[in-house]
């Protein structure tokens, strides 16, 4: 699937539709640029499983855990991480694969982790369309 949006609002309206239906177990992998609306499509994400407090990019502690949704939401910035060990001290495969749901923004840095199974969302600025525009693509991906 291939949408575009043209404002922070319709991003976030994008990913609070995809939290809406949004089921255990699955991981979302978001790919794309500083600046580009990883964290808008977050806070959308969490707004679509019924999480209303504020949900900000964990960058400095790795995970940020929401248990009051529909689910609980494990949400992930993995940024600044400095090596992959760094996600098996704080036990990344329970989140992984436990009950919630798992968003992963710069998923790309910690590719070799990844479960082989997921949605990837690769967000992109389409500038010749405007500059808020994004260029929105969710992949099922299943293998490596």
């Amino acid at each position: 699937m291939q949408t575009e949006t043209f404002s922070a609002e319709e991003t976030f309206a994008l990913g609070e539709e995809i939290g809406r239906n949004a089921g255990a177990g699955e991981v979302y992998t978001l790919i794309g640029d500083l600046g580009v609306g990883k964290t808008v499509f977050t806070q959308g994400f969490a707004s679509g499983l019924g999480i209303a407090e504020p949900v900000n990019s964990p960058t400095f502690t790795i995970v940020q855990v929401y248990e009051e949704g529909r689910l609980p939401f494990y949400h992930f910035d993995v940024y600044r991480i400095g090596d992959v060990e760094e996600m098996d001290e704080i036990g990344y495969e329970d989140y992984f694969y436990g009950d919630g749901v798992t968003v992963i923004e710069w998923a790309n840095l910690i590719a070799d982790i990844l479960p082989e199974s997921r949605r990837e969302i690769r967000i992109e600025k389409d500038l010749p369309k405007g500059f808020d525009c994004r260029r929105i693509t969710l992949e099922e991906v299943h293998g490596k």
